[in-house]
């Protein structure tokens, strides 16, 4: 119980510690500017607050569309114990992805023109739009698990009926957008490194934040039966891994073609900064976590699952980090490290990211009752135990 409560401490000190160098480096870039607060510059303007707090920020929240169309298009009822705590991530996700935006904008009061001036031709007005609209598609998505909570029937009832529409909204919203991201690059052949520009990107961009999502869920659910000492839902997510195998495959084989077609994988073999990167997400965050995944005793593991998904969050992660920085500092004729402060926001962001989603697993219901996953969870075994039996005549 001592080393219980000495390590909880630990933890607050460590976040506090966070949330202090975070909200100096706050007023720092608030009161002196982007200059004073980060190394970014006119030949490097989009730095770690765009490659990681939105680009990750987005595609680390895509698991509430994947899990959502799952379950109420889709109809695959076995995963409804999980879709409340992916809502919450995802919501949070985007929360923050709109806090992180302030910072990187030079005018951050000006962050609410997209709704007033239209621009149409332009990717980054659409992804403006779509970020906007499903913030509010997930503010909605979540809602009902407040008015449970407050006991508001009305509103209640008015949000679940009209559910369909707004899931089927969202991952309108979300295919647009998690697209679109990639698009962003598609204007800038001559400056991404050839290994991760391609006319595909904005595929590879979706394709990606299907498989992160799929991830999430598997880390999320890890991490949640952990610390909030709740019971891990295996069959359910063993078979998350299974299709987060396909995803990761399609992903793999769609990548790979692109680069041998564009000439592109002989660059493997050089000797660069920009190889052993590539390297480190493809063979570590690609193809590890796929031959680990098609292993059936790997996947209904709990240990080699949440292993699994790890690598598959940390080789996309470091795929974004690629595309938005790596790729494209040799046009830029420099290196980009980021200024302790832009670490110090990033941090911060995290952080809160982790403590509101603690206290909305506190004061709300956000997981089932002990009952639902068990039940959950029989269902998926008796459906496999009925597929595993022999066929007469075998």
């Amino acid at each position: 119980m001592k080393q219980r409560l000495m390590r909880f401490t630990l933890w607050k000190v460590v976040f506090f510690a966070i949330m202090a160098a975070g909200l100096y480096a706050t007023v720092l870039r608030f009161t002196r500017g982007l200059g004073a607060s980060t190394n970014l510059s006119d030949r490097f303007p989009w730095g770690i607050w765009i490659g990681f707090d939105v680009l990750c920020g987005v595609m680390l929240a895509a698991g509430g569309f994947t899990l959502m169309a799952a379950v109420h298009i889709f109809h695959i009822e076995r995963f409804k114990p999980i879709i409340r705590p992916t809502v919450l991530t995802a919501f949070l996700g985007y929360l923050l992805v709109c806090v992180a935006l302030m910072y990187d904008l030079g005018r951050y009061y000006r962050i609410w023109h997209p709704l007033v001036m239209r621009n149409p031709h332009s990717v980054m007005f659409e992804v403006a739009w779509c970020v906007m609209l499903y913030t509010t598609v997930l503010a909605l998505e979540f809602a009902p698990i407040v008015f449970e909570r407050l006991r508001l029937e009305k509103p209640l009832r008015i949000l679940r009926a009209v559910s369909i529409p707004l899931v089927i909204l969202g991952v309108i919203l979300s295919t647009l957008h998690q697209s679109s991201l990639g698009s962003l690059y598609l204007i800038m052949p001559n400056k991404l490194y050839p290994l991760w520009y391609s006319p595909l990107l904005p595929v590879f961009f979706f394709i990606s934040a299907i498989g992160i999502g799929l991830a999430m869920t598997i880390f999320e659910s890890y991490m949640s039966s952990k610390y909030f000492h709740r019971q891990l839902e295996l069959p359910l997510l063993s078979e998350l891994g299974r299709i987060l195998a396909v995803v990761l495959s399609v992903y793999a084989v769609l990548r790979f073609e692109d680069l041998y077609h564009r000439g592109a994988l002989k660059l493997v073999l050089q000797p660069r900064y920009e190889t052993y990167l590539f390297l480190l997400e493809v063979v570590v965050g690609l193809l590890l976590p796929i031959a680990m995944l098609f292993r059936r005793r790997i996947r209904e593991s709990t240990g080699g699952l949440y292993l699994a998904a790890v690598l598959t969050v940390l080789g996309f992660i470091t795929n974004r980090l690629n595309v938005s920085i790596t790729g494209m500092e040799g046009a830029a004729g420099l290196h980009y490290i980021p200024k302790w402060t832009e670490m110090a926001v990033t941090a911060m962001i995290i952080a809160g990211g982790f403590a509101l989603f603690g206290l909305a697993t506190k004061y709300l219901p956000i997981f089932p009752e002990k009952g639902e996953p068990a039940e959950a969870a029989a269902v998926v075994v008796r459906r496999r135990a009925v597929e595993q039996q022999p066929v007469a005549g075998d």
